[in-house]
């Protein structure tokens, strides 16, 4: 029976109103064999206490200071000590009890797993599935329309991985998994949502920032003149979304 040690990383700063339902949909998951691994900003709002609540279930917790939302994932990587890596931050959850389990009982020793997104608002209510889809079979090529598969709900070999590129602020994700999927060659779609997303992060809140860094990011990989026209289509595809739902789920 296949049974990784996966790592599950949780990067937190003063986010008491949503960190217990990350935690707890950690803790409470079927699968034994995970280590989880808090790394907290140095809260001052009340979030330390409920972690504390809980820390007989957490296997490393950091509390202090740090430079920002990758450098503090970049320490709980250096800390994970499992065949695969997972990153849940505070307010996102792992879909259900059984999530992890079922993962990786898809398929026996694969790079990377991947599944569905549902997106929540504030209150925890259902917003359903993000916009992008998760492709039938993933590639490094699929980002090319946008991130097609949330950072949530991807488990990657910790082999594969490398820390997060410092010189972005909101959008190293994005490179950071399509460095892992250029490396990778057997990619899995579980087929099931395998996460919840808290919408209004900030990458939202600095919208613009991100927009750029992603901008920046896919030139890299997929070079200008093709990057600047799959922007127009991410666009148009934006815009149509949106008078259809009058949100963007994204």
């Amino acid at each position: 029976m296949f049974r990784p040690k996966l790592s599950v990383i949780t990067v937190v700063y003063n986010n008491v109103r949503d960190i217990e339902r990350t935690l707890l949909s950690v803790i409470n998951q079927t699968y034994d064999n995970l280590e989880y691994i808090v790394i907290d900003g140095q809260s001052t709002d009340g979030t330390l206490d409920i972690i504390h609540r809980h820390e007989g279930r957490i296997t490393k917790l950091i509390s202090e200071k740090d430079q920002g939302i990758y450098d503090a994932m970049n320490k709980g990587l250096a800390l994970a000590t499992g065949d695969y890596v997972l990153f849940m931050n505070s307010g996102d959850e792992i879909y259900s009890k059984e999530t992890v389990a079922n993962v990786f009982a898809t398929a026996d020793n694969a790079d990377i797993y991947y599944g569905e997104t549902e997106m929540i608002d504030s209150n925890g209510n259902s917003l359903g599935r993000r916009r992008h889809e998760a492709p039938e079979q993933f590639t490094w090529r699929d980002f090319k329309y946008g991130m097609s598969i949330s950072h949530q709900a991807i488990y990657i070999k910790k082999s594969l991985t490398q820390p997060y590129n410092s010189q972005y602020q909101l959008s190293a994700d994005i490179d950071w998994i399509l460095q892992a999927a250029k490396k990778a060659r057997h990619i899995v779609n579980v087929h099931a949502y395998v996460a919840k997303y808290l919408v209004g992060g900030m990458s939202k809140k600095k919208h613009r920032q991100s927009l750029l860094e992603r901008f920046s990011i896919m030139r890299k990989h997929y070079g200008l003149v093709p990057t600047a026209i799959n922007h127009v289509i991410i666009a148009f595809k934006l815009g149509g979304y949106w008078l259809k739902h009058r949100r963007t789920n994204d």
